[in-house]
């Protein structure tokens, strides 16, 4: 049996601005990298981001374990921000009326013992590039749940991006 390719229609140019305005949001400044690494490159017609934390005017959302200092809601909303500034570092380099389609989304979720919800988490991701990108915001996804994040984050969020 064959496995199933879910290829949707690029979606309409700058509808991603209407999306966020919609949810209340506005693409945040790119984060300075805090090591020796860029935000966002391009490949052909990938744009892949470096990991991106929950970042609000250059301060953390949260802190902590999720499942121990930070709640379920608390690390959803994270993640949902990550994926936010990972679309201003995709936009930096390309520009999103150029995404035709998110491929792959990666979530690291730094998680108590015992905390195995880590899907629940990057969920906020993923519902966040659905509500910008429509169908074109469906993607591959890996949730991951690791003992520590940089800064004590309690996520981290790197999308791949297909772009014009």
């Amino acid at each position: 049996m064959a496995a199933s390719v879910h290829t949707p229609a690029p979606p309409p140019r700058s509808l991603w601005r209407k999306n966020l305005e919609s949810l209340g949001l506005e693409l945040p400044a790119v984060a300075a990298p805090a090591g020796a690494y860029i935000p966002a490159l391009r490949s052909g017609s990938l744009v892949y981001t470096s990991g991106q934390l929950p970042f609000v005017d250059g301060n953390l959302f949260a802190t902590g374990k999720v499942g121990a200092e930070v709640t379920l809601e608390q690390a959803k909303e994270a993640a949902k921000l990550c994926a936010l500034n990972a679309l201003a570092a995709v936009h930096d380099v390309a520009g999103l009326d150029a995404v035709v389609r998110i491929v792959k989304v990666v979530g690291f979720v730094a998680s108590a013992p015992g905390f195995n919800d880590q899907p629940l988490v990057i969920n906020g991701a993923s519902e966040l590039l659905g509500e910008v990108f429509g169908e074109a915001g469906v993607h591959a996804r890996s949730a991951v749940g690791v003992f520590e994040l940089p800064r004590n984050t309690p996520v981290e969020v790197e999308i791949i991006a297909e772009v014009a």
